[in-house]
C-alpha cells in the first residue's frame, strides 16, 4: 500500500479498553485460566485509525477519553495510530471484554459502560475532528455513549458535505437512519441492520443488493452490505459487486467489520475504483478474522489474501 491522495480522519465518540481471553471452555461456578490475554485500544473509530495504518495510509483519529482507563488506552495506542486527537473528560472509559471458547469453539462479547459526555466536551472532540480534515474522508463509526444524541452521526454528515468532506458511516439503528437522510459517501451495515433498517427479511442476496439499490438511488453514493460467511456486495453509482471471502481459519470476528470499512476508505483515498475497493476490503477483514481477539490484520495478510478475492459483478 501507499499513502492516500486525500486524507482521512477517524471520530470514536465511545472508545474502550478491549480485553479478550481464550481458553478450551468455561465451567459454571469455577474458575478457568486462559490460555492467551490480550489488551487493546479499543472502540470502532480506534480499530478503524489503528488499521488504516497498517495499511500505510496515515489518519487523524480523535476520540473522547475518561479517567485512568483512558490513560490506558492511549498508552497501548502507542505507535498504532499517526495522530492521536483526544479530548478529555471525568469519569472512565469502559472495558470491553471478548471470551473466546476452543472446545466448542464459542465468541461471547461483553460492552462496558462509560461516562456520560456533556455537550461541551461532544463539541470539542467534534470540532476538532471537522478541523482535521477538510476535503478528504470522514469515519463515523461505532456506538453512542450517553449524552449523546442519536442525530450526532446525521448532523456531522451534513457538516462534513458543507466542508467539501466525503462520510463514511458504519454504525446502525437511529444513528444509521439519521445518516442516511444526509447522504453520505458510503455506509456499511452488515444484513441483520440493513433488514432491521428495511423492515424485512432479507434472506437471498439479490433481495440484499435490492435494498441497497434503494438506498444508493436515494443519495448514498456507496452500499457495502457485510454478509459474513458469504463475503460482502458493495453497490456504487456506475456498478455493483459481491466478493466472496478467502478460505481462512476463523479465530476471532472482533474487528473484522471495522477492518473491511478500512479497505473500503484506503482504496477510494486513494483513488481506484469500486471493485479494487471491495477487493481489498474483503482482505482486511479476512486477515483480521484469523487472529484472535481483539488483535487486527497485518499487511503480510492482505498482500497474500487480496488475490484470493474473487469478485461477481451484479445487475441491479
Amino acid at each position: 500500500m501507499f499513502p492516500p491522495v486525500a486524507s482521512i480522519a477517524t471520530l470514536t465518540l465511545n472508545p474502550c479498553l478491549d480485553v479478550s481471553y481464550e481458553f478450551p471452555g468455561l465451567v459454571r461456578d469455577e474458575k478457568v485460566r486462559a490460555d492467551h490475554t490480550r489488551f487493546d485500544p479499543g472502540g470502532n473509530g480506534i480499530n478503524v485509525g489503528r488499521a488504516l495504518k497498517q495499511l500505510g495510509a496515515p489518519a487523524t483519529n480523535c476520540c473522547i477519553l475518561a479517567g485512568e482507563i483512558g490513560e490506558l488506552v492511549a498508552q497501548l495506542v502507542g505507535d498504532q495510530l499517526d495522530n492521536l486527537v483526544a479530548a478529555r473528560m471525568p469519569g472512565e472509559t469502559r472495558i470491553n471484554c471478548t471470551i473466546l471458547e476452543t472446545n466448542p469453539r464459542a465468541q461471547y462479547e461483553v460492552d462496558g459502560i462509560g461516562p456520560t459526555v456533556s455537550a461541551e466536551v461532544l463539541d470539542e472532540v467534534t470540532d476538532r475532528f471537522l478541523a482535521a480534515n477538510q476535503a478528504g474522508f470522514g469515519v463515523l463509526t461505532g456506538s453512542l455513549p450517553a449524552g449523546v444524541p442519536e442525530t450526532v452521526y446525521g448532523d456531522l454528515v451534513e457538516r462534513l458535505r458543507q466542508q467539501g468532506t466525503q462520510a463514511i458511516v458504519d454504525t446502525k439503528g437511529p444513528m444509521l437512519a439519521s445518516a442516511i437522510e444526509h447522504g453520505p459517501y458510503l455506509i456499511k451495515p452488515n444484513r441483520h441492520e440493513l433488514e432491521r433498517h428495511c423492515g424485512r427479511p432479507l434472506p437471498k442476496l439479490e433481495a440484499v443488493v435490492e435494498e441497497a439499490r434503494k438506498l444508493q438511488r436515494k443519495g448514498v453514493t456507496y452500499v457495502c452490505v457485510s454478509l459474513g460467511g458469504e463475503g460482502a456486495v458493495l453497490v456504487g453509482p456506475e456498478n455493483a459487486y459481491h466478493a466472496t471471502a478467502p478460505q481462512v481459519q476463523i479465530r476471532s470476528t472482533v474487528g473484522a467489520g471495522d477492518s473491511l470499512v478500512v479497505g473500503l476508505v484506503a482504496a477510494f483515498a486513494q483513488g481506484h475504483d469500486t471493485a479494487a475497493a471491495l477487493r481489498l476490503g474483503i482482505a482486511c477483514g479476512s486477515g483480521t478474522a484469523k487472529h484472535p481477539g481483539t488483535s487486527l490484520f497485518t499487511r503480510d495478510d492482505v498482500e497474500r489474501l487480496e488475490p484470493e478475492v474473487e469478485l461477481t459483478p451484479l445487475n441491479s
